[in-house]
């Protein structure tokens, strides 16, 4: 069911309470490494401002067990807001209590405040009512433009929905649009390239994948586990031994449903897990003892571009090596550029995939970028989000 948005309502003069994700990286010298997601939800604050809405933002950072932790704090968010806007945005010293009633007392139309981290309180996670009434009575409207986190039952991204008129964003209804374009009836033919460590945390997804897709290509640490299940041998490599027979079971659906499932022909592999390990490319039978998968190789990526060309749509999580080193990065950006010169709806999804694209400059060249990660999978699992599901619908 399509949502409202911010284009639905009036909300001029209104305080408008805007739950966003600021949960980036930051370094230990208050350096944000990645800002997509706060660049991300600058439409939307823009929208607001220009019809004069009093734009009242709040966020998650962390892990920061319900206690105030300066680790964790948004000041550096708030600083890179500030910036981005050329106009000045405060931080409040929390997120509900007397001084953030009194910060937005004080707001003007326009005037754009960041609320410290709702997760300094431990009622946040546990979706409490009285917290979430706290933050609700800050504001007129209530506006979730924060896909990434929409997946959590939240006081700050469910609880506060019940409690006034709640609508998406414009990044929250962008999220919605692309992604259904791939759940609902999508065109085809359509592919779907999943990478990452772990078979077990894609299983639902792959499995729902399969019903939808044509092209199933399937990289990272879980293609050990496929290569193992076809007895192939892969060494050290990162195999589940429990997901075995569950790889076995996908490779049989996939022929049944003619799905075009694609694992890699050729490989880096390395001599330890480690930057600067030994590493030389061979065909995937030809892994010896004491060595391990670390990257799909050339002939792979272009077996993947062979078969991604006619496709429609392709939605993209999870890299095909291990991107933390440099070296075993090469097969994922060799795919990326791919991506971005074929004549395709394209959607990448999952912090680390994001992050290369943007890294590399092609994040123009794509049509979407997600600013979700377990919020992406889940969605694209079929699963009702809480946090999208508690908006207004259309």
């Amino acid at each position: 069911m399509p949502k409202q948005t911010i284009r639905d309502l009036d909300v001029g003069g209104k305080r408008v309470l805007v739950r966003a994700d600021f949960n980036v990286p930051i370094a230990d010298n208050g350096r944000i490494m990645d800002d997509l997601r706060i660049e991300a939800t600058i439409p939307t604050i823009e929208y607001l401002r220009e019809h004069k809405a009093m734009v009242i933002l709040c966020s998650h950072r962390g892990r920061p067990k319900g206690m105030v932790n300066a680790k964790y704090s948004l000041a550096p968010i708030a600083a890179r807001l500030s910036e981005m806007l050329g106009s000045p945005v405060p931080l409040a010293t929390d997120c509900v209590g007397p001084d953030a009633e009194q910060a937005v007392g004080a707001m003007e139309p326009a005037d754009v405040l960041l609320l410290e981290n709702v997760r300094f309180h431990a009622e946040e996670e546990k979706n409490d009512a009285a917290f979430a009434k706290q933050l609700a009575a800050l504001a007129d409207i209530y506006v979730n433009d924060a896909f990434g986190a929409a997946h959590r039952a939240h006081a700050s991204t469910e609880g506060v929905a019940h409690l006034l008129p709640a609508v998406a964003g414009l990044l929250m209804e962008r999220e919605i649009e692309h992604l259904g374009r791939v759940v609902a009836n999508p065109e085809r033919p359509l592919a779907a390239i999943i990478g990452g460590a772990k078979i077990s945390d894609k299983m639902v997804v792959l499995r729902n994948l399969l019903s939808k897709a044509d092209v199933l290509v399937i990289g990272g640490g879980m293609a050990n586990t496929f290569l193992e299940a076809q007895g192939r041998f892969v060494g050290d490599s990162l195999v589940e031994d429990d997901q075995l027979e569950t790889a076995r079971a996908v490779i049989d659906e996939a022929k049944e449903r003619t799905v075009a499932l694609l694992l890699p022909v050729d490989v880096v592999i390395a001599d330890q897990f480690a930057a600067d390990a030994h590493s030389k490319t061979v065909a995937v039978d030809a892994v010896p003892e004491g060595w391990r998968i670390m990257d799909a190789g050339p002939e792979s990526v272009d077996a993947y571009a062979e078969a991604l060309q006619p496709c429609k749509i392709i939605v993209w999580n999870g890299p095909l090596g291990v991107m933390e080193f440099p070296a075993f990065a090469r097969g994922s950006e060799a795919l990326a550029q791919v991506l971005a010169g074929l004549d395709a709806t394209t959607i990448v999804g999952g912090g680390e995939t994001a992050a290369m694209i943007e890294e590399a400059g092609l994040a123009s060249r794509f049509d979407h970028v997600s600013t979700g990660g377990g919020a992406f999978l889940e969605f694209l699992e079929g699963r009702e989000l809480p946090g999208l599901a508690a908006l207004r619908d259309k």
